[in-house]
Formats: structure tokens, sequence, C-alpha cells
């Protein structure tokens, strides 16, 4: 029987174009697996359309909120329509930056120091103020990011003092909260991790390497910016850490199916887990796909198979 399969991809978050390219990709890949794929967005129509077709499984290739907080895997799990990823409690999660950094310090695994603030916090008690306090506590380079959502979108390393308003600045656009963190000087790294059989399993780090120096939305989705090294140039040491870093995410943010990683090898060998993202960009540039290659593998058999491991667990 011909396994039926919605993609779900666009949405109404920041990363709306990278979701239809990433879905468009993962329908191609599993046309050429033999499933019958509908791709859809989600609009108003979408629970009825689920409700009437009744697909096998689904897949969620919606980036940002719209993919990663775990709302759409709740009207899945509503519905009852099996599904490829992590369950919407776990999600959740990991879609809080601080609550997945907490988390993964709580278990024994680095990352780097951090402060969480609300945009109100700076109104109330004096953003020249707060800026001081935060260089004074963490110390100075910086990275600042949006708490929620993906893709470099609104995050930006501080190398000085001046730089952090405006950094803040682009933050707040993406959401109320803020991230600032120290910023790890080191190689940049993304482990996607599989489940596999007999558990997880981490695929060839990807070493990102952004021409700019920084790994931003246009190094991350225009070609040429960025090269990539798959597997990454680390020694077996840090190799084996990096590996072992991203399936202890996997499994203590309760993750399932796929996910990736993000971290940083430092000079001194040790890596650093930055965030973790439940559902990964499949574009032409994307890190899952290049991980998946170089682990000799494709991304139809790898979404296939993860189709029917989906359908075999049920709603």
């Amino acid at each position: 029987m011909t396994r039926h399969v919605v993609v779900l991809a666009g949405g109404l978050s920041h990363e709306r174009d990278v979701s239809l390219r990433s879905g468009s990709r993962l329908q191609d890949a599993l046309h050429g697996r033999g499933l019958e794929v509908t791709p859809r967005d989600t609009d108003g129509e979408l629970i009825d359309w689920l409700t009437g077709q009744r697909p096998d499984a689904a897949i969620v290739a919606l980036h940002g909120s719209r993919g990663e907080n775990g709302a759409i895997q709740s009207i899945l799990e509503m519905i009852g329509i099996p599904y490829v990823g992590t369950t919407s409690t776990n999600c959740r999660l990991s879609y809080e930056k601080n609550i997945a950094k907490n988390l993964m310090r709580r278990h024994g695994f680095a990352t780097p120091a951090w402060v969480s603030l609300s945009h109100s916090t700076f109104r109330d008690l004096g953003a020249q103020t707060l800026m001081g306090l935060l260089v004074g506590h963490l110390g100075l380079p910086l990275m600042v990011k949006p708490q929620h959502g993906g893709s470099a979108l609104g995050a930006t390393p501080v190398r000085t003092a001046d730089e952090l308003p405006a950094a803040l600045v682009g933050a707040f656009a993406y959401g109320e909260i803020a991230v600032v963190e120290q910023f790890i000087e080191g190689t940049e790294l993304a482990i996607t991790v599989v489940d596999r059989r007999d558990g997880p399993q981490a695929l060839p780090a990807v070493e990102i390497a952004p021409h700019s120096g920084v790994f931003d939305y246009e190094s991350r989705y225009t070609a040429g910016l960025t090269t990539y090294y798959t597997p990454a140039r680390l020694d077996e040491a840090v190799a084996t850490a990096a590996a072992e870093l991203a399936i202890g995410a996997h499994r203590t943010l309760g993750l399932r199916d796929v996910s990736r990683t993000d971290a940083i090898a430092g000079a001194d060998g040790a890596v650093h887990f930055l965030e973790v993202n439940v559902s990964p960009g499949l574009t032409e540039t994307s890190l899952l796909p290049m991980a998946v290659e170089a682990a000799g593998g494709s991304l139809g058999e790898l979404y296939a198979g993860l189709v029917e491991r989906a359908v075999a667990r049920g709603a």
C-alpha cells in the first residue's frame, strides 16, 4: 500500500520562505521513494482537510514558532494523525532556549553562561544601567539572540559594549525576551541525531565556516557565502564529544525521530551546547541533508523510514 503523507510547510513565521523550500525538497525526496505526498500550508482549512483526508502520517517542515513550539504537533495529536518528530510537550522545552540550556547544564553538559531578559525589564529598570550590568557579569564578547525562533534571525555577536544596544534592538524585534550569552570562540558545529532501532545515533558533524565570520541568515541561505566541512575537521576526541553532546540533548530534552544540535567546539576541545532544533531545515544549503549524505544516506530514505516509524507508533 502506498503511504499518503502530508508535508506541512509555510506558516506565517519569519522563516516562511525557508519552510516552503524545505517542504518542496522533502516532497521531491519522498516522491522518489514512491510515497504519495500532499503539501499543505497551515491555514484555516487545514484541520478540516486533515480530518477528512486522514493521511497516514504528517511531517512538520515548519520552522520558527509554527513548527517548533508544539502547537501544530498538538493539533495532530488531537486529530489522531501520526507524525514524524518530537511530541508537542517536548517541542516546547526545546523551543525555549533558556530552558533547554538550563536542562542541559543540569545534566552536566557545557553551555555558555547566559542571562534571559525581557524587553519590559530594560524599559522598567533602565536600559543603560542594565546593559552595563550585563557586560560586567558576562564579560565580552557576547551573543545576543531572541528567546524564540531560528535561522539566526535577530542574532548578533557583540564584541564591544557600544554594540550591545543595537544587538538588543535586533533581538527584541523578534520577540519579548532576549538571551544574552557568552560568545565562545571556536568551531561552529551542527550535529544531526536520528533515532534508530538501537537508540539515537549522531550523524557526522557539519563544520560551519561563514566567509563573513558570522553565520547569519544571509550566510545560511545564500549559496557560496559559507563553506561547510562534513565531517567536521575535528580530532577524534572532539568529534566524539560533539556526538555525545548531541545525543545527550536528544535524550535530555525528550526529542524524537530527528533533531539537530548547534554547538561550539572551543579552542580547549570542550564542546558547548547552544540550542537544538526539532524541525531542521531541509533546503539545498541546510545542514541536516549534508550530514545525511556524509553518512551515506539520502533525505528520501531517511524520512520514508521515519514515516514508517510514525505509522507503526500510531497517533
